[in-house]
């Protein structure tokens, strides 16, 4: 088998012990094991009653032989009840079969969902290489969960059912017992023989669906752009571009599948006619009964079901392979994630100013410098405007000081988590109604209407409210509200948390000169520190202090004094 196939192989092993550890040490443990007891207990029983079913069609067969009326219709009352019971266990085992599988799905979700938005893994896990973490998280984890049990429970119940069986067989004939364990030994290593590449093109498929879908979802999200810049027929070229690899792979697991097909339908055909072979002219020369045929069938088709689960089950192992390595490769990424996170620069909590300490900011490649060495205090309830040649470097500072770029070195001093909020230049609207999108989470009840209509006034959005509905509306406020508008609430969302210190990252580019100007007399109405960055000629209004950034990451700081910008207009572009 080739390497890579192994690899796949144990990863897959060493992940399902993960995942039944991780079971087992959370709170839905006890839960857990209750479930797998009674599925344990389902097992022996649903097997005891097969093992009895086969004596009694057994002796029900031979009594039709020897036209004995009274022991036939005695078996086929026992043979009825035993229906009957095999019915009920076999109904209440894949009861709880599924009731686990939803639990250990519940537990396995939440379990990465946590870890996803720990640390904002979810914003830095880009760098791991991991394809489509949503899909992982829900459609692979379900099918991990469901085909996981399954396996497990198919194959305890083959082990249960080969200790069962292999003494019915034996006691009819040890040929034919070593006939059964041959037949499959050989079956099994055939299959997996020709069935092999199905692991890595079944790994393969699920990464390109997902492609395909994330294409498709993007292009609805960006339904209006992409019709404003007419850029259907490049989008038409790169769908059908995903499409093609899908169909593509999809040809080659079809055509591996067409020839393992050939061998497990003939495989599975002959399981009816070996026994009868090896049984048959027992019968003809009168060492055993008609119902010993018709039990070796049976109990042989049983217990071949049990032996040769590689071959009748290959086509979902595979699968269920590269599921379960896209869920340890998911794993393996979010705990890099967190082990890598940058440590380069640290955060010390202040009162209210905010100081940058020999503060150094790196291109992602590492190869550029932005920003070098900055030293930089800004007192508490100050405003400074921040420009730079490049966006890039103003970008930098703003994620850095909210913790999120992860190169460079240095120190930040500011206010807590709490005390800082960030506006980027294209800001976020949850779903939901504008109360809550506009309060902070815990404030909706505390917060009067009185207060939320005095601050949209300020930003003249009382017309605007108006018309989406009133505070209680529920809308799609990215389709409701213009650019404009999403930014001028996203500004009332923040005077109405009234935090320390506001970052604003290139409001210009969305907003005129007299709304900014607005915004800022605002916060500086309630003492609110702000750190802009300029994008439209945000120079000209009033602030405290500018930094200005070069080229090569050199930087300039003082009083704001807008003529500077007059003598250097590169800067505030």
């Amino acid at each position: 088998m080739a390497e890579a196939e192994i690899r796949l192989l144990r990863l897959t092993w060493r992940r399902f012990l993960w995942a039944v550890r991780n079971l087992l040490s959370s709170d839905r443990a006890n839960r857990a094991v209750t479930f797998a007891s009674l599925l344990a207990v389902g097992i022996l029983l649903i097997n005891a009653l097969n093992v009895l079913n086969s004596f009694v069609g057994r002796d029900f067969m031979s009594a039709i032989q020897a036209r004995d009326f009274t022991v036939f219709w005695q078996k086929a009352f026992l043979y009825a009840l035993v229906f009957i019971l095999s019915t009920l266990a076999a109904t209440l085992f894949r009861f709880f079969e599924e009731r686990l599988g939803l639990l250990w799905r519940e537990q396995l979700t939440w379990y990465f969902i946590d870890n996803y938005l720990q640390n904002r893994t979810y914003l830095l896990m880009g760098a791991e290489g991991v394809a489509n973490p949503d899909q992982r998280i829900t459609e692979d984890v379900r099918a991990f969960t469901s085909t996981t049990l399954s396996f497990v429970l198919m194959f305890c119940n083959a082990f249960i059912t080969v200790i069962s069986f292999s003494g019915v067989l034996w006691s009819i004939s040890p040929l034919l017992f070593a006939v059964a364990i041959t037949y499959a030994a050989m079956g099994s290593l055939i299959t997996a023989l020709l069935g092999r590449p199905l692991i890595r093109l079944n790994y393969a498929q699920l990464d390109l669906e997902a492609n395909l879908r994330s294409d498709l979802i993007h292009l609805r999200e960006n339904a209006d752009s992409i019709a404003l810049a007419r850029r259907e027929g490049r989008f038409r070229t790169r769908l059908h571009g995903r499409l093609q690899d899908v169909v593509n792979n999809l040809r080659r697991i079809i055509a591996v599948n067409r020839n393992l097909s050939f061998f497990t339908n003939g495989y599975n055909y002959f399981i009816q006619l070996v026994p009868v072979l090896v049984i048959a002219p027992m019968f003809m020369r009168g060492e055993v009964e008609f119902g010993v045929v018709t039990q070796s069938m049976m109990a042989f088709s049983t217990l071949m079901g049990a032996f040769s689960l590689i071959v009748t089950q290959f086509q979902s192992i595979s699968a269920f392979t590269a599921v379960t390595t896209r869920i340890h490769l998911l794993s393996e990424a979010m705990e890099k994630t967190v082990a890598s996170a940058p440590l380069d620069i640290f955060f010390e909590q202040t009162e209210g100013e905010v100081e940058y300490q020999s503060l150094t900011l790196r291109s992602l490649d590492s190869r550029r410098i932005l920003l070098s060495s900055l030293d930089l205090t800004l007192p508490s309830g100050a405003q400074l405007v921040v420009t730079a040649q490049d966006d890039l470097q103003m970008l930098a500072l703003f994620r850095a000081t909210a913790g999120l770029w992860p190169s460079g070195q240095g120190k930040i001093r500011r206010p807590g988590i709490e005390d800082v909020l960030f506006l980027p230049e294209r800001p976020y609207w949850p779903p939901g109604i504008l109360r809550n999108a506009l309060l902070r989470s815990g404030r909706e009840l505390t917060t009067s209407d009185s207060e939320i209509l005095a601050v949209l006034d300020a930003l003249g959005l009382r017309k605007t409210l108006d018309r989406v509905g009133g505070l209680d509306t529920e809308r799609d406020w990215n389709a409701a509200l213009s650019i404009s508008e999403q930014h001028l609430f996203s500004i009332a969302r923040l005077t109405l948390a009234n935090p320390k210190i506001v970052f604003l990252d290139r409001p210009g580019s969305s907003l005129p000169l007299h709304a900014i100007s607005g915004a800022l007399e605002l916060f500086r109405q309630r003492s609110i520190s702000v750190v802009l960055m300029s994008a439209n000629g945000e120079t000209s209004l009033p602030f405290d202090f500018f930094l200005d950034i070069q080229k090569d990451g050199q930087w300039l700081t003082g009083p704001h004094k807008p003529e500077y910008y007059l003598e250097h207009p590169r800067t505030a572009s």
